[in-house]
């Protein structure tokens, strides 16, 4: 957890505390008090906004290499290998990837987590369905580490090719990581960890 993780944490009890306080403001009668309370946290929250956008524009694509971890909390995921079979009309990868809990004391699963491929021309490559492979969101004890793996059919023409970690789905997916300043990919390519 770094300083950013903090101040979003600290900065969101402060504005649910703000709801709270206006919403007993206006059933106590006090409407002047509760609008007030509800535009400065609305002045806060769009002047926070602003600063995750402009540090997002400004932050330039990262690129990780195999084996680095990318952590969200005390979940973590790393892509450990990725082994790719040409054929004549595509190529097929074979990546291997580390799911694994740095908690001490409670268990965990991340959700929503997604892992695709992509080239140099940013096409996305999603994995073939196999049932038998672990589930990103499994949930894991303290200090456990499982591998699983994902299979992918590209094209012969695909070159660049990297794998991106992303969390998709829900209304909120990728909450609260795309609320903290330097955790989101709005305005850029998403972090990829280069396998050719």
């Amino acid at each position: 957890m770094n300083i950013f993780d903090l101040l979003f944490i600290a900065l969101f009890l402060t504005a649910a505390a703000s709801l709270l306080a206006a919403a007993v403001a206006g059933l106590r009668g006090r409407r002047s008090q509760a609008l007030r309370i509800l535009r400065v946290l609305g002045v806060c929250a769009g002047i926070y906004l602003g600063i995750v956008c402009i540090v997002s524009a400004a932050t330039p694509n990262k690129s990780l290499n195999v084996g680095d971890p990318q952590c969200n909390g005390d979940w973590c995921i790393s892509v450990e290998g990725a082994e790719h079979t040409p054929g004549n009309s595509e190529i097929v990868y074979e990546v291997s990837l580390r799911i694994w809990s740095r908690a001490r004391r409670v268990s965990l699963r991340e959700n929503n987590v997604v892992v695709y491929l992509t080239d140099d021309r940013w096409r996305r490559f999603d994995s073939i369905s196999q049932n038998s492979e672990i589930s990103f969101n499994i949930l894991l004890q303290p200090g456990e580490s499982v591998t699983t793996h994902r299979i992918f059919h590209l094209p012969v023409d695909a070159r660049g090719v990297g794998a991106v970690v992303s969390r998709e789905g829900g209304a909120l997916g990728c909450f609260p990581g795309c609320f903290v300043i330097t955790e989101n990919d709005w305005f850029h390519k998403p972090t990829v960890v280069r396998l050719d």
